[in-house]
């Protein structure tokens, strides 16, 4: 019998080739771990998406006013279960599964323009008179275009630069970037922005030919999902590219002439946040019950406050319609993993790194605490954990960044700690979700097939999902990082 040995390099491409792939069933999982209706505001945002083509017949039709359009019924009822956690999914009823529904009007939805439409325009090709196939629809194609947009953009990075792509990732996206990604949420399109618009801009600045052309594309791709999703994602999009630009700014002429397609995406990006309905906020703030309280008092609560946000990034917050509350576990690990990385990347800093790193860890104060105050609201209120995401992925992606000529890379313990952590993180945080839905918070157990009173009609039962989806999450960590152990170059300039 004869062993045969693969070699690094072989080995290194079995990981690059198996990583992508693990990502898509990891994220399909958790797609599949919630009904329809599960991600927050989705009676909004679902109507939007049966709307964001227009008008069409048995789908979205003109409603009794201009303000109001008749949509399925159960796009609109579909989340029941909302803020009620021993509530099961089985409210919805089968109409949800069927080809023939009822149609109502609602007055929920993007036909008054408060977000940009291009999101829903998107989704909207998937939206059918089957409600659930359409929404399991969606969510597989946010969750393949964001593996696929991820992919092609590590193999176009320098070498040195392709371990700030994945590790800014998975210590940032766990647990609520997991339930977002493969979502009907415009935030799934902000965070696949946010992870990808800065990192493919600076290897755009770092590179000459085929390879600059295709991160430059890969860099107005970013900027346009981004902006088209959110408001405030077209604001995060305008600070990356400033930050890039502080970091790769040189005194030549290449510079000054490549400074064309940064000017030309915060161009974008500012276009699509005015042309939003949500940018009034920032005038308006959002409504709220502080209306009483004066604005210093708001101002110093908030401040003290923030960081509640970021750990509700980080799992201290619940998901869904945040009535999934999830256990300590979570958190602290992954807390304790995010810090650890960021304060890793630390260790050595430039003076742009230095100042491009304050700029976004302000900004991650400053945003919500302002937004909280001109809405006279406390946290807790209004402005959610999700908001942040995208501004804590580009932190961790900064804080990675070395001299040149050197690649972020962590020891062989640390790695080891990392996928332990996150993984032993995400495997609790898609058990409490899949349990919260099938049997409700009520029911306790490590068997989620038992007793069970909702599912989908077809599919892996609940514990399978769970099964596959943990070990597909542990796979992806231990196989980016292991790509990021291997020997890398200096970027090329």
């Amino acid at each position: 019998m004869t062993l045969t040995v693969i070699s690094p390099a072989q080995a290194r491409m079995l990981t690059a080739v198996m990583v992508p792939l693990l990502a898509l069933v990891a994220l399909l999982s958790w797609a599949t771990a919630s009904p329809v209706g599960a991600s927050p505001d989705d009676d909004f945002h679902l109507a939007s998406i049966w709307c964001g083509d227009g008008l069409r017949a048995g789908l979205c039709e003109t409603g009794p006013s201009e303000a109001e359009r008749v949509v399925p019924e159960s796009v609109t009822t579909s989340a029941c279960y909302a803020f009620k956690p021993t509530e099961t999914a089985s409210c919805q009823g089968g109409d949800i599964a069927s080809s023939v529904t009822t149609m109502i009007a609602t007055g929920r939805g993007n036909w008054t323009g408060a977000y940009p439409p291009l999101f829903y325009s998107v989704m909207g090709m998937f939206a059918g008179p089957n409600i659930t196939i359409s929404v399991l629809l969606m969510r597989a194609f946010n969750a393949l275009l964001f593996v696929a947009f991820t992919t092609a953009l590590f193999w176009l990075l320098p070498p040195a630069r392709r371990p700030l792509l994945p590790i800014a990732l998975v210590v940032s996206v766990v647990p609520l970037g997991m339930f977002l990604i493969p979502s009907t949420n415009p935030g799934s399109w902000a965070i696949l922005s946010a992870g990808t618009l800065w990192i493919s801009l600076l290897g755009y600045f770092e590179t000459h030919g085929r390879r600059r052309l295709g991160l430059g594309l890969l860099a107005a791709a970013a900027t346009v999902i981004g902006s088209a999703a959110r408001a405030d994602a077209a604001l995060y999009a305008v600070l990356a590219i400033g930050i890039v630009v502080l970091i790769a700014a040189r005194r030549t002429r290449r510079f000054l002439v490549s400074l064309s397609l940064p000017v030309a995406l915060a161009l974008t990006a500012a276009f699509f946040y005015f042309s939003s309905g949500q940018s009034s906020f920032a005038e308006s703030g959002l409504a709220s019950n502080a209306s009483g309280s004066d604005w210093q008092q708001l101002l110093f609560v908030n401040v003290l406050d923030v960081p509640q946000l970021w750990a509700g990034v980080l799992g201290f917050w619940g998901l869904g319609w945040l009535d999934t509350t999830l256990p300590g576990v979570v958190w602290v690990l992954a807390v304790s993993v995010f810090s650890a990385t960021v304060f890793t990347g630390l260790q050595s800093t430039s003076w742009r790194k230095g100042l491009a790193t304050s700029a976004v860890f302000g900004m991650m104060w400053a945003i919500p605490t302002y937004v909280l105050v001109r809405s006279r609201a406390f946290v807790g209120e209004q402005v959610q954990p999700r908001y942040i995401l995208p501004l804590m992925i580009l932190l961790a992606g900064i804080t990675f960044l070395q001299p040149a000529g050197r690649a972020f890379a962590l020891g062989r313990v640390q790695a080891v700690l990392i996928v332990v952590g996150l993984g032993v993180a995400n495997s609790v945080a898609l058990h409490v979700n899949l349990r919260r839905y099938v049997t409700g918070t009520d029911a306790i157990g490590w068997n989620l097939n038992a007793g069970l009173e909702w599912w989908w009609g077809v599919g892996p039962a609940p514990m399978a999902v769970w099964i596959v989806g943990t070990a597909a999450f542990a796979g992806v960590a231990a196989g980016l990082l292991a790509l990021t152990q291997s020997r890398t170059s200096a970027p090329s300039r």
